[in-house]
Parts: structure tokens; sequence; C-alpha cells
């Protein structure tokens, strides 16, 4: 499921969300990042940077062109280290001297039953990891990020990514690509996690959001019925695979023909990646059993005392 295809922001100009937050959309749309990655500026005297994006000039020289007068960018904040979200904070960094703040480095937050995976030779599925994303300061779940009229406080909200984190700003809440304004977040093992990425959601759902600011889409005025929808969306995968599986094994591929039959072919491989994040996780509530290497062509097979 997306929402309404009804975002259409100018690319590259600043837009006032809030009266301190400012989102500019980087020029990097693609099936996996809409129209563009959001990146949002807060503060009116010290800004910081939510997400500097891709590394793209065109884009720094947008960020720079907003700081103006007496402001000055203090702080790089990365929700996570995907290649639309963090490549251009070391740039920006060292035009400004600001320093970057993030979670850690692209494998930081990775649960123990993902690094096994690792171990065993499972890899992503080709969704871009900033292999060279180094923070220059690390932050921890609850942590205060602050300027001169801002406060972030840091969720550690792993799931799409081991080192995702979300950003509370009063009722408002940067969600990074955890919640999205366009459609449900992928989960890709082994740097994506779905047990994690559920637990991240029911996390986040029990704050009284008045407002979500995503990586990708509009704002989210309804943050709750976005988040109950999410988890729905889950679940309601995880019925369909287990419904499927009911007939016998399957591998990866048949199962994400049957469950995604209406994704466009672009999609499919990430679709695929969703599958399995699933797959492992029903594997880890022991429903589905599997032997030997883990791919798309892996056959599972439900656990006999949850046959129908």
């Amino acid at each position: 499921m997306t929402m309404a295809d009804d975002f259409d922001p100018p690319i590259g100009i600043p837009q006032v969300i809030e009266p301190n937050i400012r989102r500019i959309v980087a020029p990097n749309p693609s099936p996996m990042t809409y129209k563009g990655t959001n990146t949002y500026l807060v503060g009116t005297r010290d800004i910081a940077v939510i997400d500097p994006g891709p590394a793209d000039e065109r884009h720094l020289t947008a960020l720079l062109s907003c700081v103006t007068g007496r402001q000055r960018i203090t702080q790089i904040v990365v929700t996570h280290s995907h290649l639309d979200h963090s490549p251009l904070a070391a740039r920006l960094s060292e035009v400004t001297g600001a320093p970057v703040v993030a979670f850690g480095g692209p494998f930081a937050g990775r649960s123990p039953v993902m690094q096994h995976l690792a171990d065993a030779g499972l890899s992503g599925g080709g969704e871009g990891i900033d292999l060279s994303f180094s923070p220059d300061i690390c932050v921890s779940d609850g942590e205060v990020i602050s300027g001169s009229d801002w406060a972030l406080k840091v969720i550690h909200t792993p799931g799409h990514l081991g080192n995702h984190i979300a950003l509370a700003h009063g009722d408002i809440c940067f969600t990074g690509d955890h919640v999205m304004g366009w459609a449900s977040s992928l989960v890709s093992p082994p740097d994506g996690d779905l047990t994690d990425f559920m637990a991240s959601c029911a996390r986040l759902k029990s704050h009284p959001w008045r407002r979500f600011l995503p990586g990708h889409g509009d704002r989210i005025e309804a943050p709750h019925d976005r988040l109950e929808w999410l988890i729905s969306h889950r679940k309601a995968r995880e019925a369909a695979i287990l419904d499927y599986l009911a007939d016998g094994p399957a591998n990866v591929v048949k199962i994400t023909h049957h469950v995604y039959h209406d994704t466009p072919a672009a999609l499919i491989p990430a679709a695929q990646r969703n599958v399995i994040a699933h797959l492992i996780d029903l594997q880890g509530k022991f429903q589905v059993a599997f032997t030997g290497p883990l791919d798309v062509t892996t056959f599972f097979e439900r656990t006999d005392r949850y046959h129908r």
C-alpha cells in the first residue's frame, strides 16, 4: 500500500513545516526513495541538519544556501546509514565544522540473530549501506541533542536498519525510514530485522505524537493511525505467508509471487527481502523451519503443530 500520490514538493527549495523546521527534498527520486530524501533543518539560530542525504553537490549547495545571517549549522544528525541518507554528512561537516551525530557505524545495533545470519553468509539485497559512514559523536537511546532553541531526544528504532534512530521534538517525531509518508518500510536481513521493527513500532505507538516527519514522502498528520496501518500491514503479510505454506513447503520466490502479486516488477527484489524478513521472524517464533543456506531459493515449511 502507498499513500495518495499528491506529494509534489519543489526539489532543493526549503519549505517551512513548523515555525522552526524546514524541509528540503534531495534530487534523488527513485522507486525506493519516492520523490527524494527529505532533509530537515531544525532551529532558527543554531541549526541541526537531519539526514543530509546522498553525496550530491547540488543538495549541498541547497542546504548551505538556507543558512543566512547569524545562523550556523551546529549538528548534523543521521537517522541511519543508507546511501540516500548519510553520505553527504561528511562533506557537510567538512564545510561547516559541525559534527556528525548518529547511533553508530553501518553495523551498529545489529541484533544477535542478524549477526549470526551475516556470519553465515547472508548478504543484503543491494539497498545500499554506506559502509564508510563513521559519525563523530555516537548517541544512545534517550540522549538529547540540543541547540539554542531546540532539543531532539534520541529514540533507538532498529528494524529498517540496526543503527536507525527516530528523533522526538516535543510532540513531533522525525521517523527517518521507520515510518514513511508514502509506503511501508523495507526490512532486508541481515541489515534489517522484522522482530526489532515491530518492537520499534510498538514503542513509537506508546507516545502521544501530533505529527510524524518521515525520511520520504509528506508529513504524517495522523501518526497513530499510520502506525496501526503499518503493524496491521505486516501482520497481514505474515498471515498470507503462513496460509500459503499450509499447502506445503515453498521458497522465497514462490512465496513472494503469491503474497506480492500486485507489486510492480521493479519492486519485486525488495518484496523478496521483506518475505525473507518475515520468514526469519516466523522461525524465531517457531512457526516455520528451513535447512541449509538462506537465500531466495531456500524452501521453508510450517512446523507441524501450526498446520491446518
